[in-house]
């Protein structure tokens, strides 16, 4: 029996009448990519309140990369309920925090000594990073990339890339932070090819600190190892290696913000680890948590330990119930081959993908590491021109035909697949049947509005 299953048109009455009281009851401001409301979720699927089942290609925008609901994580869960939900880590501290604390001490790349803290969510964990890598270095300067997402708090919102409809309209942000151009090889800013361009993405950093911001003025370079929101984008093997060699010939560190990317994604438990790197810094959140809400900041222990006592810190950081969720999603990685399964999943999607470039024009680029994929969509193969509403057509497409999907790019061009790892074979291809028939039908409703103009 397939997966989906639709029962009323999409979307159904009592998401409907959802949709009517949340006009009344919450900003604007707060969008979503579909007008259904969810009632349940198990594994790969969700069940809306008109009882209709989906396949979930987004998994929360990367947090359910171990699954929804799985059953370690809410035992867990249900194990710590029975002993105390709160106390403030900062004024009685529990064993869990200091557990968890060791494990992603050893589990994030490199062999030097670390420490770890946690907050709540993947923009706090950023804002410290930056305040820790500043208490380090007695540097001001933080160099973030264009496309790059770091969050929508007022620092993260500095560093992010994205004007629409992140920053606009919230200005002024906080200074001493500068931009970049990142390894974008499809769209390359400087007009060159991989590998003959030398990476001189990587290598004009120099230049950078010869005309926009003296080196000895910044702490950190922060970077994404695969870009999230600004399109899934993949830098080559040797960028990062390039990159993070002139940081340190200049004593600027280099924080990797694994917040989408981290806890098997890419294949492997970090994508750090994909580009053979050890960062100074190491930003996680999102799956971490196994579907509650935790973050953390793993460091070298010299450079995490620069803040005073009480500069770091937060009521509800590093809650009890979330560490519990989390130490079983460790435990989960350690047990299941979920590494080896990001890697299938994103095999089998590139062989798909790669048949839709060749059959349709409008799917101009097909990128990813392990299971972190994406297609960006073109108005042709040869001028590159965003095709940003055909995306939005073929996302509606596949929400209404029982697939979740999440945009992503600068653009909004590009679809990006972050389904959880514990997906069948039977339900990726059953995804991938409806994303490519959305595809299809676009495609297609184009071409006859093009015969008619």
């Amino acid at each position: 029996m397939p997966t989906i299953q639709l029962h009323t048109p999409i979307p159904g009455p009592k998401s409907k009448a959802l949709s009517e009281r949340r006009a009344k009851a919450v900003p604007r401001g707060l969008s979503h990519g579909t007008p259904i409301y969810v009632a349940k979720a198990e594994g790969a699927w969700l069940e809306d309140v008109d009882g209709n089942r989906y396949l979930d290609f987004a998994g929360g925008i990367g947090c359910a990369n171990a699954g929804h609901r799985r059953d370690a994580v809410v035992e867990a869960v249900k194990d710590q309920l029975d002993h105390f939900l709160h106390t403030c880590v900062q004024v009685t501290p529990y064993e869990s925090y200091v557990r968890l604390a060791e494990r992603m001490n050893e589990v994030t790349p490199g062999t030097f000594a670390k420490k770890t803290i946690f907050v709540n969510s993947g923009a706090e964990a950023v804002e410290n990073a930056v305040k820790i890598a500043r208490a380090y270095t007695k540097r001001p300067g933080i160099i973030a990339f264009e496309d790059a997402f770091h969050g929508r708090t007022m620092m993260t919102l500095a560093l992010t890339s994205k004007t629409h409809p992140y920053k606009a309209g919230f200005a002024p942000f906080p200074g001493e932070v500068y931009r970049v151009p990142f390894a974008y090889c499809y769209r390359c800013s400087y007009s060159m090819k991989y590998p003959s361009c030398d990476l001189y993405c990587a290598r004009h950093l120099e230049d950078t600190f010869k005309r926009v911001v003296a080196n000895e003025e910044v702490a950190a370079v922060i970077a994404e190892p695969v870009l999230g929101e600004g399109g899934f984008i993949a830098p080559p093997p040797d960028y990062f290696k390039v990159l993070i060699d002139l940081c340190h010939k200049h004593g600027i560190l280099f924080i990797a913000d694994e917040i989408q990317s981290g806890f098997g994604r890419t294949g492997a438990l970090f994508a750090s680890e994909r580009y053979g790197i050890e960062p100074d810094i190491l930003v996680t959140a999102k799956s971490l948590g196994g579907g509650l809400p935790l973050a953390a900041v793993t460091g070298r222990a010299e450079i995490m330990d620069a803040p005073a006592v009480g500069g770091l810190g937060g009521t509800f950081a590093g809650n009890p119930l979330s560490c519990a969720a989390a130490l079983a999603v460790l435990d989960l990685f350690e047990r299941e081959n979920l590494l080896t399964r990001a890697n299938e999943l994103g095999d089998r999607f590139q062989r798909r993908a790669r048949d839709w470039q060749r059959r349709w024009p409008i799917v101009g680029d097909v990128r990813g590491l392990g299971g972190m994929q994406a297609i960006e969509l073109v108005q042709s193969q040869e001028t590159k021109a965003p095709a940003s509403d055909e995306t939005k057509k073929i996302t509606q497409y596949c929400y209404e035909h029982g697939l979740i999907t999440i945009t992503a790019g600068s653009y909004s061009n590009v679809i990006r697949v972050l389904v959880p790892l514990v997906i069948t074979d039977e339900q990726m291809d059953e995804g991938l049947d409806v994303l490519e028939s959305a595809i299809a039908t676009v495609c297609s409703q184009k071409g006859a509005v093009a015969q008619l103009v």
